[in-house]
């Protein structure tokens, strides 16, 4: 089985999210997603409109995701990615060459953002 792993904040979920999660899941059989919680985010300096909790239930309904898990800090990532067997770290390419050094444990791709959309644009709006 070949096993994908993402990160994100996931607030205010939009067709971006949608399309992003969509295409992880094609890359493989099992799509887990990592969510900021608010203290993580906290730390990050953001603020989300809706909770850790909300946020979760909501990327949890989504059909394309198979498992949330909470995201409590940077290092985290290659414990995640060690623990559950993941073949693929798939995040946007905002973050292009950010996590490359986990290529050591699986592979690590970026995908193109949905243009037109964002939540910081959503908020600021």
């Amino acid at each position: 089985m070949k096993k994908v792993i993402t990160y994100g904040t996931f607030d205010l979920f939009h067709v971006g999210h949608i399309r992003l999660l969509k295409r992880l899941k094609s890359l493989g059989d099992y799509l887990i997603v990592a969510i900021s919680t608010d203290d993580f985010n906290s730390l990050k300096g953001k603020k989300s409109f809706f909770s850790f909790a909300e946020r979760k239930e909501i990327v949890e309904s989504c059909k394309y995701v198979d498992l949330v898990i909470a995201e409590n800090n940077w290092e985290q990532k290659r414990h995640d990615i060690l623990n559950n067997q993941v073949n693929i770290l798939g995040m946007g390419n905002d973050w292009s060459g950010k996590f490359d050094s986990l290529n050591d444990i699986c592979e690590v791709i970026y995908l193109d953002r949905t243009e037109s959309i964002s939540s910081t644009q959503i908020k600021k709006s």
